[in-house]
């Protein structure tokens, strides 16, 4: 699944993630003093970031492309050495650290709108109260400006969505070649075909989104939890908790801890369900197949045995879905109270203007989003861990070990029936 595209991918990934660590230190610990040093100093206190397309050119966030560039050609470099035989580097190394590069700028985006609520939503409100002053220029000015950051936005979505399809189509075909090329291995294993043609389709797919929305998370929380930590000094106090520091943080941490350990185990079987049902379904299919060519095969009792493995699956997993989706909404409609309910006080207080909070609602459900990626993902993960139990059965024919036990059964249940068939008369 990995190794057809990526390079020796325990190393890779490992690696990866090592250098990831230590770009991040550096960052944090000398990279302003190097950007001065370049001539790119990180803002002033009490400086504010320009509003608008110029955001994206400020000095601190052209280091930062700077310095990103520069430590993904060390990477990407030592690699493309150590792999120089593999022929997908070129994808999975410089694809996925664009892929990376995109996601990143897409965090920036969000920044820069929430830089821009501010100044516009403050004006807004002093409009409304009828302060003197308030011209209609202002806010086409600001509105302007909005819609440089919306066109920003609509560039970066465009090219992620052509750049992510080709790097899963490359991703697919890499599985495809490596799996063809031993099929001889592989064609004897229940839906082989649908496996090679259908599973690697979305296993590449399913891979490099979650990938994405995790990288996503983790640039938000990078980005974001510093403008949390700054906007809690508003808050005066939470309902039935009273001041506490840097409040904002904790609960976006812990309500979102909450919810994704309450999914997780609430959602605990679905994986299993959702292999079965892939299961059962190819089993159906495959006898409707036999039946277009064998007049003795897809026979009305067969087809109804099998059929009804495949309605009583579906039950099963209609009535295990009921109660995960029961968790789920709850929670969602929980979580769209759950910031207005802890900042009443805040407001009747009257410590925030309306720029203030929309910022705060902003970053908070950011940093909130981020830390609630397996409760967002969850879904999608149960399928994606089906995918992979059916794509297992691959890899341990490819390497003579073992199947899992499912595909055992399967294999020596076509062989019982094919040793009767070869029995009658």
């Amino acid at each position: 699944m990995f190794h057809s595209f990526f390079p020796k991918p325990k190393l890779f990934f490992t690696s990866a993630a090592l250098w990831t660590v230590v770009c991040i230190a550096v960052w944090y610990s000398i990279g302003p003093q190097l950007g001065a040093a370049l001539g790119m100093p990180p803002l002033a206190p009490g400086e504010t970031a320009p509003l608008g397309i110029a955001y994206f050119f400020s000095r601190d966030n052209v280091w930062f492309y700077l310095y990103f560039t520069i430590f993904v050609a060390i990477f990407g470099v030592t690699w493309q050495i150590l792999a120089k035989d593999h022929p997908w580097t070129s994808w999975s190394i410089w694809g996925s650290a664009f892929i990376i590069f995109i996601a990143y700028f897409a965090v920036q985006v969000s920044v820069a709108i929430n830089n821009w609520r501010g100044p516009f939503f403050d004006l807004f409100q002093r409009a409304l109260e009828g302060q003197p002053g308030i011209e209609a220029s202002q806010f086409y000015a600001l509105q302007l400006r909005f819609l440089e950051i919306g066109m920003v936005g609509v560039a970066m979505n465009v090219t992620t969505a052509f750049f992510t399809s080709h790097y899963v189509f490359r991703w697919r075909t890499a599985m495809n070649d490596f799996y063809l090329s031993k099929w001889d291995k592989l064609r004897h294993i229940e839906g082989a075909s649908q496996r090679v043609q259908e599973d690697t389709m979305r296993f590449a797919s399913i891979v490099e989104g979650l990938g994405v929305v995790l990288i996503n998370s983790v640039m938000t929380l990078v980005v974001f939890l510093p403008l949390l930590f700054q906007m809690s000094a508003h808050v005066t106090e939470l309902p039935f908790l009273g001041a506490i520091p840097h409040s904002l943080f904790w609960l976006a941490l812990l309500w979102s801890v909450f919810g994704t350990v309450l999914l997780a185990v609430v959602g605990i079987k679905l994986p299993g369900l959702q292999f079965r049902n892939q299961r059962v379904e190819a089993a159906f299919r495959k006898e409707l197949v036999y039946g277009e060519d064998h007049g003795d095969r897809a026979q009305p009792p067969t087809m109804r045995e099998l059929f009804a493995n495949v309605r009583k699956n579906y039950f099963r997993m209609y009535w295990h879905y009921l109660y995960f989706n029961v968790a789920r909404y709850t929670f969602g409609q929980l979580d769209a109270i759950i910031l207005t309910f802890m900042l009443i006080p805040t407001i009747v207080a009257a410590k925030i203007t309306m720029g203030v909070w929309q910022q705060i609602a902003t970053a908070f459900g950011q940093v909130s989003d981020s830390f609630q990626y397996l409760v967002s993902s969850w879904s999608t993960i149960i399928e994606l861990l089906s995918i992979r139990k059916r794509l297992v059965a691959f890899e341990a024919a490819i390497d003579d070990q073992p199947l899992p036990d499912i595909d055992e059964r399967y294999l020596q249940r076509e062989a019982e029936e094919g040793e009767m068939a070869a029995n009658r008369p």
